[in-house]
């Protein structure tokens, strides 16, 4: 499940520093996510501040991406990403859409190669969808996520940008 986090992260927000184009910030403040997949949904608040994204990237995959590449395209960007999480290889495409001010809709599949148990690889297809419900609440820093259940899983170094 990590590594389907790790890939989802990484098509989803990526930034690179070798990168050709890079995925526009979303607009600080609390930000709802719907996520959609075959093991069903999940829906999950964040608090976004300046460089939010960024930072969450760098944490998610820590380092263990060889290739992030972003392309701006007539409706969005496209994104593919090739992650190495242990011993599972993550191979990504999506494609991210909206206006990163109130909405931001991607629709990606990762293919995993050597999953325990799997025989062969397996494939994973996944709608996220992310739209500004209004300013961060009290108490709430930028890297925050709060689950359904109301717990709080806190990004470090998520609430300030990287230069």
């Amino acid at each position: 499940m990590r590594a389907i986090a790790i890939a989802v992260a990484a098509t989803v927000f990526g930034s690179f520093p070798a990168l050709v184009e890079e995925l526009p910030q979303r607009r600080p403040g609390l930000w709802e996510t719907k996520s959609t997949g075959a093991e069903g949904e999940t829906v999950a608040k964040q608090c976004v501040g300046p460089g939010t994204d960024r930072a969450m990237m760098g944490g998610a995959t820590g380092g263990a991406c060889s290739k992030i590449e972003v392309k701006k395209t007539a409706t969005g960007y496209a994104v593919v990403t090739e992650c190495m999480i242990g011993q599972i290889k993550a191979e990504g495409s999506s494609v991210v859409t909206g206006d990163f001010q109130a909405t931001v809709r991607t629709e990606g599949t990762t293919k995993l190669t050597g999953m325990p148990g799997q025989p062969g690889p397996v494939e994973r297809k996944l709608v996220v969808e992310a739209r500004r419900v209004g300013d961060c609440g009290p108490g709430q820093k930028p890297g925050d996520i709060i689950m359904p259940d109301g717990r709080v899983i806190s990004m470090p170094g998520a609430g300030a940008p990287k230069q």
